[in-house]
């Protein structure tokens, strides 16, 4: 059974659109995912742009991947390097704890992560 960053089940971060490495809703991860799609993160405008912007267009549908394109208010399992590389410019989205693999941790402090948590309370 995966945890999540508080040490809980990994709870799905979503179903629609059906994200993670699996695509099974949660933020699973194995030694084949070297994306290390862990993160669940709430999107934005401005995440969506700044990820287009580096060359990863999260927001145009691609109907052969069964892709249907994110829009701001959708979670999604975003691979851990690129939340890295928002958070150091200032873009990066806020996220989900219960639905964020435990293995970021090994990344980033969890001061760093109920700074961004939109269930920082679940940490309580």
């Amino acid at each position: 059974m995966a945890r999540n960053v508080l040490g809980g089940e990994l709870q799905v971060c979503s179903a629609d659109p059906l994200t993670g490495f699996f695509r099974t809703g949660t933020c699973d991860t194995c030694g084949d995912d070297t994306g290390m799609h862990t993160v669940c993160a709430v999107m934005t405008d401005d995440f969506l742009e700044f990820s287009r912007s580096v060359g990863n267009d999260l927001s145009t549908p691609q109907p052969a991947f069964r892709f249907p394109g994110l829009r701001a208010g959708d979670r999604w399992c975003l691979c851990l390097p690129r939340w890295i590389e928002a958070l150091e410019a200032g873009r990066a989205p806020q996220i989900v704890l219960q639905a964020t693999h435990m293995s970021v941790i090994e990344f980033l402090s969890m001061e760093t992560l109920l700074e961004y948590a939109v269930d920082a309370e679940a940490a309580s």
